[in-house]
């Protein structure tokens, strides 16, 4: 059995970022170092006082140390390295993209329902987990249906994530396109059974 300093370096690199930054975040406000109103997401502040730093910083706080909170992120560990290590393995900067679009629940079906469903027990608001689904399911549609029905993926992960994660060297690298061969194999993609020709 791995001790917990081995589970957390087995964890991948975005959701092991993500997981210690929300604990961070909720240990800084029980020690009183901040109040949360002032990185709560509040948008007539965002456009009208241009303090751009909640449109993210509401995404690390997951509230007070409760069973609520431990709840939560066990669930954003699970189904975040799920993905990561699954659907988005080796496509790191994909994941990073998705997480900064807001739709870490998207392939995690129950997810979002189980957190909806949490907030509506313990009397939290429901709405941050309500636009959490509709962007789970805008990214999914964008980026998986509309393009395999023929249509443009307009939600194309973008050029500097990829460089971010280049430069910080974050997970694996993708996967070459190129495929490498074997000496002597001439580099040719299929190989089959030669047939002479009677003439």
């Amino acid at each position: 059995m791995s001790s917990p300093a081995e589970f957390y370096r087995s964890l991948p690199p975005i959701s092991k970022a993500y997981g210690t930054i929300c604990v961070l975040a909720t240990t800084a406000f029980q020690l009183g170092l901040y109040d949360f109103r002032s990185i709560a997401l509040v948008h007539k502040l965002v456009f009208s006082h241009f303090q751009v730093w909640r449109l993210i910083t509401n995404f690390f706080f997951l509230g007070n140390f409760s069973i609520n909170f431990g709840i939560r992120l066990l669930m954003i560990a699970r189904y975040g390295v799920q993905l990561e290590k699954g659907p988005f393995e080796r496509r790191t900067a994909d994941f990073l993209w998705m997480m900064i679009f807001g739709a870490l629940t998207l392939l995690a079906f129950y997810l979002p329902w189980a957190m909806l469903a949490l907030d509506v027990i313990f009397g939290s608001p429901i709405m941050p987990d309500l636009l959490g689904i509709i962007a789970g399911h805008l990214y999914y549609f964008l980026t998986v249906l509309h393009p395999l029905a023929g249509g443009k993926n307009i939600l194309q992960t973008p050029r500097w994530v990829h460089k971010v994660v280049a430069r910080w060297r974050i997970g694996a690298p993708p996967p070459s396109s190129q495929t490498q061969h074997a000496p002597g194999t001439g580099g040719t993609t299929f190989r089959g059974r030669s047939y002479r020709l009677s003439g």
